[in-house]
């Protein structure tokens, strides 16, 4: 990957948005920090002279930096090498692997969302599972780098991971052939109704665009007006914050999208409506927005915009919580920080940071027949350790109302499989926007 041309990508929110670093700003070491360099530099000196093995200094200086690093949040890294490629993938969304986001847990490796359409959904894989072993070899307690390079690989190979699902009493093995993961950032499909379902599974390049075009193909297969729009974001990570504003812009007219506010200069902007795309290119249709528990960043800057300005009616369960904003800084020629350096904010001033961005209308995945299991093991931006804190300082009573029974909620997986119902969430989305007249759902203005 040429470093230069990454340097020059958009900014992203899953992942990285790209700032130049100033010399002069890495050069200021606060007076205060000697003695704690000096600790660094000794603890450097014992372990070089009186290690039982000799130890090369880029191992000791690569453990260095990740331990600054990893002192400060989940989404802080040092890159360099595969690293870099890697954030040129989730760029590009092309690479030959299974095509899961994962995080480390507690020493775990935890799946956060398979791709819609990837070979790990084919065998089977969900949100929540654990992956404790790759052919037969424990990586508990290893590195997350080096378990997703070893998850990635020619397409057309195999290789067997062994999961722990939270519900089931014994671990299982899922063989799973390796393909070209070319995702899709977005589909779409015209349902009963004249109503359009366009599925946004990542913010990768030109994601706004793409959208447009859906919504345009839409139009043309509709017989008549289009009489609703389901924005699914579902499971989508995040991804480019340029792109994030743009599918927002689609469908807003004026006002605010999303702000950011950090320390640095250059580090607090606002983003509004008008400057990517012109107008609402859907005014007058009713819009419901899923999300889930995988919806995350950039996804969370778009549900929060709709819903705030009251553009969309946000259904699902509450987003994952990720309100922070990374910036790659480069170090060099090949290697570069993954550095937190900013929050952002929805246009009506809120922070998704551990909260994340909660529904109007709380619907529960109920054709999930581990829902139940499962839901108490779901991961979400608070129960990742180190994560930055909510400046409000959210109690966790307050993220668990959206878990209480619904008398509308009570069918059983067994009982919608019965009734041809595979989608729960959307099944309702699409009821909501049959049954109520175009003027009251979502254009409230």
């Amino acid at each position: 990957m040429k470093f230069a041309e990454l340097a020059r990508s958009a900014a992203l929110v899953t992942a990285v948005a790209l700032i130049p670093a100033t010399t002069a700003g890495l050069a200021q070491v606060d007076a205060r920090a000697g003695p704690e360099f000096a600790s660094l530099f000794a603890a450097y000196q014992r372990i070089k002279a009186s290690y039982v093995e000799p130890v090369e200094d880029d191992v000791l200086i690569r453990g260095a930096i990740d331990g600054m690093l990893a002192a400060l949040d989940p989404h802080s890294a040092y890159l360099d090498g595969s690293d870099l490629q890697r954030l040129e993938t989730m760029i590009d969304g092309n690479y030959s692997g299974l095509g899961l986001s994962v995080v480390l847990d507690d020493g775990a490796v935890k799946v956060i969302s398979p791709f819609r359409g990837s070979p790990a959904e084919d065998a089977g894989m969900k949100a929540g599972d654990y992956i404790t072993h790759l052919d037969g070899e424990l990586i508990y307690g290893g590195d997350l780098d080096e378990a997703v390079a070893r998850m990635r690989g020619p397409a057309g190979s195999s290789i067997r991971l062994t999961i722990f699902r939270p519900g089931r009493d014994e671990p299982f093995d899922v063989s799973v052939t390796r393909g070209v993961i070319e995702l899709e950032p977005v589909t779409h499909e015209l349902m009963p109704g004249n109503i359009g379902h366009i599925m946004v599974n990542e913010f990768s390049r030109d994601v706004g665009s793409d959208v447009l075009a859906s919504w345009d193909a839409l139009k043309e297969q509709a017989s008549g007006r289009l009489s609703g729009l389901v924005l699914d974001m579902r499971s989508n990570p995040g991804g480019s914050l340029d792109e994030a504003v743009a599918l927002a812009d689609l469908f807003l007219d004026d006002g605010r999208i999303v702000s950011q506010r950090g320390r640095a200069r250059g580090e607090s902007i606002v983003y509004e409506a008008e400057t990517v795309f012109r107008g609402d290119i859907a005014a007058g249709v009713p819009i419901v927005v899923l999300i889930d528990a995988g919806s995350a960043s950039a996804s969370e800057i778009v549900a929060g915009a709709l819903q705030d300005h009251r553009r969309a009616v946000i259904m699902g369960d509450r987003s994952f919580g990720k309100g922070s904003v990374q910036s790659l800084l480069p170090l060099g020629r090949d290697s570069a920080l993954k550095l937190t350096t900013a929050r952002y904010y929805t246009p009506a001033g809120h922070s998704v940071q551990e909260g994340g961005i909660k529904p109007d209308i709380a619907v529960p995945q109920l054709s999930d027949p581990d829902l139940a299991k499962r839901s108490r093991f779901t991961m979400r931006e608070s129960d990742l350790r180190g994560h930055l804190i909510n400046e409000l300082k959210l109690e966790d009573s307050a993220l668990e109302t959206d878990r209480q029974d619904d008398p509308r909620f009570q069918k059983t997986a067994e009982e919608l499989k019965d009734e041809g119902i595979e989608d729960f969430q959307l099944h309702y989305a699409l009821e909501t926007l049959r049954r109520t007249a175009p003027n009251a759902v979502a254009a409230r203005r």
